[in-house]
């Protein structure tokens, strides 16, 4: 996915808790890194929990453009309070399920990235799930 100054100034302050120009540089980061690597479920899994969280519009081939889903519940619609909170809890439940589900299996990364997605964005704990280049910075 391009990004562009327009996508980051479209970012609902409300939707992270650390600063917007730090979440702006991790969601970089991780579109970056997923085009480098498009089979990398890590990389999507950042990715698609950024694009989430920004209420960012994406494009499929072959399909008309639409806003990006929940990473977890897939649920569709603008982010907000209420939704990031149930789907940050929804991802931890997932993550310590068991026996742990077939899809996660071959997804390997994919869940691990999106709780330390939303752990950093949202609830800001920890560090961000990806080395953010000083360069990269918006």
């Amino acid at each position: 996915m391009e990004l562009t100054g327009r996508d980051f100034d479209r970012i609902p302050r409300g939707n992270v808790r650390v600063p917007v120009v730090e979440f702006a540089s991790l969601w970089l980061t991780a579109e970056r890194a997923l085009d480098a690597d498009p089979k990398n479920w890590a990389y999507f899994g950042v990715a698609q929990t950024c694009r989430w969280l920004a209420c960012a519009t994406v494009r499929r081939v072959n399909q008309k453009p639409r806003l990006a889903d929940a990473p977890v519940t897939r649920r569709f619609g603008l982010a907000h309070e209420e939704t990031i909170e149930a789907e940050t809890l929804a991802a931890e439940r997932l993550l310590w399920r068991r026996p742990v589900p077939q899809y996660l299996e071959s997804r390997p990364g994919w869940l691990d990235s999106v709780v330390a997605t939303l752990e950093w964005a949202w609830r800001r704990s920890g560090v961000p799930p990806l080395d953010v280049p000083a360069h990269s910075q918006s």
